[in-house]
């Protein structure tokens, strides 16, 4: 039987999360779009991995915070996903690559987003809210 989460508790994880990803985004390598992302993200172990964007003159090059932190646990050996908090200018959501990778790597996971201007007003999704109908399956 999975053990319910407080209210209080889940504040507190979230606001830890925000936090987490609001120092993440400081590391950001944005020259050329100024555009700010950092990304944290919470194992089942209680172990927070944090990413911040990185552009490239190349804009397809360029890694989202979502995907850089992803990646760093994933490669890590992490596979196991509670939530992941995402901060920047405006509390932008993730884009599509990084919805489809969460549904693949995190299905379950909560995503909190928040403005780097006002983080204490954050807003929460879960994976399938921010991609209903995800690729999953290879034919």
């Amino acid at each position: 039987m999975k053990k319910k989460v407080r209210a209080s508790s889940r504040r507190l994880l979230r606001n830890r999360l925000i936090a987490a990803a609001l120092r993440a985004r400081e590391n950001a390598i944005a020259p050329y779009s100024k555009f700010k992302v950092g990304a944290a993200l919470l194992t089942k172990a209680g172990e927070i991995i944090c990413g911040a964007n990185v552009e490239s003159a190349s804009y397809g090059l360029t890694c989202c915070a979502e995907r850089v932190a992803l990646f760093k646990a994933l490669t890590e050996g992490e596979k196991h996903f509670i939530a992941m908090a995402v901060v920047s200018h405006g509390g932008a959501t993730p884009c599509g690559a990084c919805r489809q990778l969460l549904s693949e790597y995190a299905p379950e996971a909560r995503v909190f987003v928040a403005d780097s201007r006002a983080p204490r007003a954050i807003r929460e999704f879960t994976v399938r809210d921010l991609l209903p109908a995800a690729f999953l399956e290879v034919p």
